[in-house]
Protein backbone atom coordinates (compact mmCIF):
# COMPACT_ATOMS: atom_id res chain seq x y z
CA UNK A 1 0.00 0.00 0.00
CA UNK A 2 2.84 2.40 0.81
CA UNK A 3 4.33 1.64 -2.61
CA UNK A 4 1.24 2.85 -4.49
CA UNK A 5 1.22 6.14 -2.61
CA UNK A 6 4.89 6.97 -3.26
CA UNK A 7 4.63 6.22 -7.00
CA UNK A 8 1.82 8.80 -7.34
CA UNK A 9 4.18 11.61 -6.29
CA UNK A 10 3.93 14.58 -8.68
CA UNK A 11 6.77 14.89 -11.17
CA UNK A 12 8.78 18.10 -10.64
CA UNK A 13 8.90 19.72 -14.06
CA UNK A 14 11.17 22.51 -15.20
CA UNK A 15 9.50 25.61 -16.64
CA UNK A 16 12.23 28.06 -17.76
CA UNK A 17 9.85 30.71 -19.14
CA UNK A 18 6.25 31.52 -18.30
CA UNK A 19 3.77 34.29 -17.60
CA UNK A 20 3.13 36.57 -14.63
CA UNK A 21 -0.48 37.69 -14.23
CA UNK A 22 -1.15 40.59 -11.86
CA UNK A 23 -4.73 41.54 -11.03
CA UNK A 24 -4.64 44.81 -9.08
CA UNK A 25 -7.96 46.07 -7.73
CA UNK A 26 -8.50 48.81 -5.17
CA UNK A 27 -9.18 46.18 -2.50
CA UNK A 28 -6.65 43.42 -3.24
CA UNK A 29 -3.82 42.28 -5.53
CA UNK A 30 -3.63 38.73 -6.91
CA UNK A 31 -0.32 37.51 -8.39
CA UNK A 32 -0.17 34.29 -10.44
CA UNK A 33 2.78 32.65 -12.20
CA UNK A 34 1.75 30.39 -15.08
CA UNK A 35 3.43 28.40 -17.83
CA UNK A 36 3.18 29.58 -21.47
CA UNK A 37 -0.21 27.88 -21.90
CA UNK A 38 -1.67 29.64 -18.84
CA UNK A 39 -1.67 26.71 -16.39
CA UNK A 40 -1.05 28.08 -12.87
CA UNK A 41 2.28 27.25 -11.23
CA UNK A 42 2.22 29.47 -8.13
CA UNK A 43 -0.18 32.12 -6.87
CA UNK A 44 -0.53 34.49 -3.96
CA UNK A 45 -2.57 37.50 -2.92
CA UNK A 46 -2.33 40.30 -0.41
CA UNK A 47 -5.11 38.68 1.63
CA UNK A 48 -3.31 35.32 1.66
CA UNK A 49 -0.17 37.05 3.01
CA UNK A 50 -2.02 38.17 6.14
CA UNK A 51 -3.11 41.67 5.14
CA UNK A 52 -6.68 42.52 6.09
CA UNK A 53 -9.13 45.30 5.30
CA UNK A 54 -7.88 48.42 3.53
CA UNK A 55 -4.23 47.29 3.91
CA UNK A 56 -4.80 44.63 1.21
CA UNK A 57 -5.01 47.33 -1.46
CA UNK A 58 -1.62 48.89 -0.69
CA UNK A 59 1.52 48.72 -2.82
CA UNK A 60 3.49 47.07 -0.01
CA UNK A 61 0.92 44.26 0.31
CA UNK A 62 1.17 43.53 -3.43
CA UNK A 63 4.98 43.52 -3.18
CA UNK A 64 4.86 40.91 -0.40
CA UNK A 65 2.37 38.80 -2.39
CA UNK A 66 4.56 38.95 -5.52
CA UNK A 67 7.66 37.95 -3.52
CA UNK A 68 5.85 34.96 -2.03
CA UNK A 69 4.60 33.76 -5.43
CA UNK A 70 8.00 34.37 -7.10
CA UNK A 71 9.78 32.36 -4.41
CA UNK A 72 7.45 29.41 -5.00
CA UNK A 73 7.70 29.60 -8.81
CA UNK A 74 11.50 29.93 -8.80
CA UNK A 75 12.01 27.20 -6.18
CA UNK A 76 9.59 24.57 -7.50
CA UNK A 77 9.84 25.16 -11.27
CA UNK A 78 13.09 27.07 -11.88
CA UNK A 79 11.35 29.97 -13.62
CA UNK A 80 13.86 32.32 -15.32
CA UNK A 81 11.85 34.69 -17.53
CA UNK A 82 8.25 35.89 -17.70
CA UNK A 83 5.85 37.86 -19.85
CA UNK A 84 3.90 40.19 -17.53
CA UNK A 85 0.15 40.75 -17.93
CA UNK A 86 -1.29 43.51 -15.74
CA UNK A 87 -5.04 43.86 -15.18
CA UNK A 88 -6.76 46.50 -13.07
CA UNK A 89 -6.20 49.96 -11.64
CA UNK A 90 -4.98 49.31 -8.08
CA UNK A 91 -1.90 50.62 -6.29
CA UNK A 92 -0.08 47.27 -6.60
CA UNK A 93 0.48 47.32 -10.36
CA UNK A 94 4.08 48.55 -10.40
CA UNK A 95 5.11 47.21 -7.00
CA UNK A 96 4.31 43.62 -8.00
CA UNK A 97 6.44 43.87 -11.17
CA UNK A 98 9.40 45.37 -9.26
CA UNK A 99 9.21 42.74 -6.51
CA UNK A 100 10.13 39.83 -8.79
CA UNK A 101 13.45 41.58 -9.58
CA UNK A 102 14.97 40.26 -6.35
CA UNK A 103 14.45 36.66 -7.53
CA UNK A 104 16.45 37.02 -10.77
CA UNK A 105 13.40 36.52 -13.01
CA UNK A 106 13.77 38.47 -16.26
CA UNK A 107 10.86 40.35 -17.84
CA UNK A 108 10.42 39.73 -21.59
CA UNK A 109 7.38 41.98 -22.08
CA UNK A 110 4.76 43.91 -20.11
CA UNK A 111 1.20 44.08 -21.41
CA UNK A 112 -1.85 45.85 -19.95
CA UNK A 113 -4.94 43.65 -20.30
CA UNK A 114 -7.35 45.80 -18.26
CA UNK A 115 -10.90 45.41 -19.52
CA UNK A 116 -12.35 48.49 -21.25
CA UNK A 117 -16.14 48.72 -21.64
CA UNK A 118 -17.42 49.57 -25.11
CA UNK A 119 -21.13 50.23 -25.12
CA UNK A 120 -21.93 49.59 -21.49
CA UNK A 121 -25.31 49.44 -19.80
CA UNK A 122 -28.42 51.45 -20.57
CA UNK A 123 -28.31 54.98 -19.05
CA UNK A 124 -30.75 56.16 -16.40
CA UNK A 125 -33.95 57.92 -17.42
CA UNK A 126 -33.74 61.73 -17.74
CA UNK A 127 -34.65 63.81 -14.68
CA UNK A 128 -37.89 65.77 -14.91
CA UNK A 129 -37.66 69.47 -14.20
Amino acid sequence: MADAKSSKKKQRRSVPSGQLHIQATFNNTIVTFTDKKGNALAASSAGACGFRGSKKGTAYASQVAAEKAAEAAKGLYGLKSVDVFVKGVGLGRDAAIRARGGFDIAVDSIKDVTGVPHGGVRPRKARRA
